[in-house]
């Protein structure tokens, strides 16, 4: 598929999205003389207002977004390869899941420690057999993982008080391998549980082609959009304004309700982002858009520019690099994840204008095509902003 076939909505979403999820990485690297949720709470009043707001609007937020957009991209995938047969669509989906897992756990043992690829690798090794699912046993598998992620609970990150582990800032390079490789395995292995409720949606929503055809499903988009986020600015405040130190922390008891109640409301807002930005992209596009076109050139090319995200972390933050865990606050980490993502928009949108992919991408339809037959040749030409897109991604 050449990417002027592209629909503008999903990669929109993708490439808002990895601003969100540069947000919500990069401050779990900070050290601090306590930590809670990912956070130092000896900042400043700024630190706390930027705490507040990434708790808010980031934090447990993005990665329901990734996961939702990722069933998305799989449904494509299916529809597009249907004449295949279930079998080799099947073979296809587990190519591409291998992919993931290899690429995600050199990710993780090398760059960032909080990799989420492998996780949606294994995932996507399980949910090929979900793709033939009816659509009421997808949803109520959503419902149901959904009701688990919402019991009480002491595994939310949010309510964590662990400071930054050997894993995240290792002293040197044999622990850095080590403690990477058990972290990578643990969250490949139990990750995929708080990532079936979006990547089942997702699959429901792609069937449907709700994110490439916003104007079908105007109704459905606002809705989603006005319930989820507002669900989710008001499912946060009990533990934004904690972590903001605003009020006080409360007992053990009510924290394992709180840290869930973050993290279920949060699903219901990725929901919303994405519905949100698929409006977005229906009103600008027949609008001249160079902004837009940048930001969803990150969509078109999201494992390359998540990938480089990581490059910049693993350079600041690493103890026997840069080494500025302690130097840096929650505000100017916020600052240098929104910078890190604007030069991911600028290099995005040079590949778009060269017509070149992403090489993670390339590699990733290098492998997963390689015995179909239906890979599309040649490099993809720079898409006219003032054509229709009408055609969904199916990638990352």
């Amino acid at each position: 598929m050449t990417l002027e076939a592209r629909a503008l909505g999903p990669d929109l979403a993708r490439g808002f999205m990895l601003l969100f999820i540069a947000l919500a990485n990069s401050h779990y690297f900070l050290r601090g003389s306590s930590v809670l949720g990912g956070y130092p709470r000896d900042g400043s009043g700024v630190d706390a207002a930027a705490i507040w707001l990434i708790s808010t609007f980031v934090d447990g937020r993005a990665f329901p977004m990734f996961g939702l957009l990722f069933g998305y991209g799989v449904a494509q995938i299916v529809r597009r390869h249907e004449e295949l047969g279930p079998r080799r669509v099947r073979r296809l989906l587990w190519r591409r899941a291998a992919v993931l897992v290899v690429v995600g756990f050199l990710h993780a043992v090398l760059l960032f420690a909080g990799d989420i690829l492998a996780a949606y690798g294994v995932l996507l090794l399980l949910g090929a057999w979900l793709v033939r699912w009816k659509d009421r046993w997808l949803l109520l598998t959503a419902l149901l993982f959904f009701a688990l992620i919402s019991l009480p609970s002491d595994g939310s990150l949010t309510i964590s008080s662990d400071p930054p582990g050997a894993s995240m800032l290792p002293p040197d390079v044999a622990t850095m391998v080590v403690e990477r490789a058990k972290t990578s395995a643990f969250v490949s292995l139990f990750g995929p549980i708080g990532f079936i409720t979006p990547f089942a949606v997702g699959l429901w929503a792609g069937r449907r082609r709700i994110l490439e055809q916003p104007e079908s499903h105007r109704a459905l988009l606002r809705v989603t959009a006005s319930v989820g986020i507002g669900a989710a600015v008001l499912g946060a405040q009990p533990i934004s304004l904690m972590l903001a130190g605003v009020v006080t922390p409360p007992d053990q008891p009510t924290l394992e309700v709180l840290g869930p109640l973050h993290d279920a409301t949060g699903t219901l807002g990725g929901f919303g982002y994405a519905a949100l930005l698929s409006l977005i992209a229906a009103r600008v596009q027949a609008r001249p858009r160079p902004v837009v076109d940048a930001i969803a050139a990150v969509g078109q090319r999201s494992m390359t520019c998540y990938l480089a995200q990581s490059v910049v972390w693993a350079a600041v933050f690493t103890p026997f690099l840069l080494d500025l865990s302690d130097t840096l606050t929650v505000t100017t980490t916020a600052v240098l994840a929104v910078m890190t993502w604007l030069v991911t928009v600028l290099l995005a949108s040079w590949m778009r204008r060269a017509g070149r992919r992403g090489p993670f991408e390339a590699l990733i339809r290098r492998v997963t095509y390689s015995s179909t037959g239906s890979r599309p040749a040649g490099p993809p030409s720079p898409p006219s902003p003032s054509s229709p897109d009408t055609v969904a991604s199916s990638r990352l």
